[in-house]
């Protein structure tokens, strides 16, 4: 597992409607700040489409944009406006890259611990707060068909703008549960019968000699502060990824792509 180390959250004022959640609404993924989800970029916008749990409200594409639509869902669910590269540029930050297409849409809900099946592979993250990195990590999840990635309420980004572009469609997949307190929803989770496995450098016992079994819940830590006491104390190992190389110091997006893969590989 990789040293700790401390993320640089990224901008994420210009990718997102902030304003508060409408208190009869269903819960976002990051419950009490957005009542609408800013989705850009081809893979985010066309997953978004394609997801019936979406409620969308706006779709912004150029000439090129809506043609690459088009050819991917054909009958789109909400009729386009079509603009010019600059004008979604105008939404947006500089570094974003767009490619033609925009969506305004509502955040999807964030489900119970209880709607965790019996057998399930779930990741928490542990106020990891880099928008990058979340979303990386979302599309690792995908990849591997983890239930669900559990973050904080507070100490975690957005689902929307840079996460979502970073998640390149897998937050259409991956369920996030949103919870007040991470320390509680293990303990929780430890109750229902979860192995509760965290990851630190310098773990106890190495990961490929954890005997596993299901459900298994995995715990990322922070960049720069690891996981914290509690999530620590709860776990019922804190487990070390071993690599043979010199740098042994890894982001803790590339960290958690190799434990799913370990863990899939001893199902």
């Amino acid at each position: 597992m990789p040293a700790p180390f401390r993320p640089k959250p990224a901008r994420a004022g210009a990718h997102f409607a902030g304003r508060a959640r409408r208190p009869d609404g269903p819960p976002p993924h990051r419950p009490g700040d957005i009542d609408e989800a800013v989705l850009y970029g081809v893979h985010p916008v066309i997953e978004a489409l394609r997801n019936p749990r979406r409620r969308h409200r706006r779709l912004l594409a150029t000439e090129n944009g809506l043609k690459r639509l088009q050819d991917e869902i054909g009958e789109l669910p909400l009729q386009p406006e079509i603009v010019r590269p600059s004008e979604i540029d105008r939404l947006l930050t500089p570094d974003s890259v767009h490619q033609g297409l925009y969506l305004v849409c509502d955040p999807l809900p964030s489900p119970s611990l209880d709607s965790l099946p019996d057998d399930a592979v779930v990741l928490a993250l542990d106020q990891i707060t880099d928008p990058h990195n979340v979303g990386a990590i979302l599309r690792s999840a995908a990849a591997f068909a983890a239930a669900a990635v559990i973050v904080t309420i507070r100490h975690s980004p957005a689902a929307t703008g840079v996460l979502a572009k970073s998640a390149s469609g897998a937050l259409e997949h991956v369920p996030l549960i949103a919870v007040r307190n991470l320390g509680d929803a293990l303990q929780e989770l430890g109750k229902r019968g979860f192995q509760r496995i965290g990851f630190d450098s310098d773990g106890e016992v190495a990961f490929d000699d954890v005997v596993l079994t299901r459900p298994l819940v995995m715990v990322m830590g922070a960049e720069g502060k690891g996981l914290r006491q509690r999530s620590r104390e709860l776990c019922d190992h804190v487990a070390r990824l071993e690599v043979p190389g010199t740098i042994t110091s890894l982001n803790v997006s590339n960290a958690t792509a190799i434990a799913l893969y370990a863990a899939s590989r001893r199902r």
